[in-house]
């Protein structure tokens, strides 16, 4: 039913719907400086240091997929927010809401995989918080995550400082993630096995603001919503166009063949350990080159720029020789995938 009236799956999709609930329900009613600049993360000056905060729920049904589980997208995704506003992360909380009659050892195997991940990413877990609810309300098991970090010296990202010119890299193939969990949601089976891309992006985007740093403008995980979600938010903020190539975009076969089975854009379709920033033309193709020394990075590619001209619109030049436009997903097509 779509009721104007009544929360639905699309609000939680990463996409316009969500967009709205946001701008039109939530940031008014706690406007603030912080708030204001709907980064992954709110920047904060405490003393000397300018301090990176941000949280976040989970709710991805499988909690166990092939790549990760629960545990490890919680942390990952927190740390990722972080990462990408760039903030080094210094800490992690973990709130767990686990339904009444969830099994014990998969409880112990989901937290082992939360502290491996955490331990691996030099991010320790400080406090946390733990509910039980009764039978039936809840699917199994919700994680909330939050993390604070410190902003790196040599990072400065944002909407402002985007200009004509500048190129959209991603550091790997896209919807590797979504499509993941939806096979195994639906139970489908192919002849190359698809594996989510979960992984913290803290090495990799430090590596690369340590290098580039003020000739990185503007860095952001395409989680919810995916590619083209993150470019019509930045092209609305910013009032320029931006030109993707079909051709240059790195995506996995058996992920586009699953996507094409299921009438999907890949663009449209979450990721979990990818990035995608916008940097000084300049810079593009060694920026591209320092990404490919990392195991996080190694399928990087520059797929675009930010064009002239006056209405925000981001546009693909396909493979076959035309134009199309790449709109703001509604919200609706993949719910409960992190």
């Amino acid at each position: 039913m779509n009721d104007a009236n009544t929360i639905m799956l699309a609000h939680g999709g990463g996409g316009r719907l969500m967009n709205d609930l946001i701008a039109k329900l939530i940031v008014p009613r706690f406007a603030n400086a912080a708030l204001g600049q709907l980064k992954d993360s709110a920047e904060m000056n405490i003393g000397a240091e300018t301090i990176c905060f941000t949280t976040d729920s989970f709710v991805v049904k499988p909690l166990v997929f092939n790549g990760g589980d629960i545990g490890k997208l919680a942390v990952c995704g927190t740390i990722n927010d972080l990462a990408v506003t760039g903030a080094r992360p210094a800490a992690l909380s973990l709130s767990l809401i686990i339904e009444e009659g969830f099994s014990m050892q998969l409880l112990e195997a989901l937290l082992d995989s939360t502290a491996c991940t955490a331990q691996r990413a030099g991010v320790p877990i400080v406090t946390g918080d733990t509910k039980v609810v009764e039978k039936g309300a809840a699917d199994g098991i919700y994680i909330n995550t939050a993390g604070i970090g410190v902003k790196l010296e040599a990072a400065e990202v944002g909407f402002d400082r985007i200009c004509v010119g500048d190129k959209i890299v991603v550091t790997g193939t896209l919807g590797d993630h979504g499509m993941t969990i939806l096979s195994q949601r639906e139970g489908l089976e192919f002849t190359t096995s698809l594996e989510s891309d979960c992984a913290a992006l803290n090495g990799l985007a430090e590596l690369l603001f340590d290098k580039f740093g003020r000739d990185i403008k503007f860095m952001r995980d395409p989680t919810r919503g995916g590619l083209a979600a993150v470019l019509n938010e930045v092209v609305q903020h910013i009032g320029l166009p931006m030109e993707l190539e079909e051709a240059a975009i790195p995506i996995d076969r058996t992920v586009q063949a699953a996507a094409d089975m299921l009438g999907l854009d890949v663009l449209n379709i979450a990721n979990e350990g990818r990035i995608v920033a916008l940097v000084d033309q300049d810079i593009a193709d060694r920026f591209v080159a320092i990404c490919r020394t990392h195991p996080l990075g190694r399928r990087a590619a520059v797929i675009g720029s930010v064009a002239a001209g006056t209405e925000p619109l981001v546009e693909m030049l396909t493979k076959a020789g035309g134009r199309r436009v790449v709109q703001m997903p509604y919200g609706r097509e993949l719910p409960r995938i992190c």
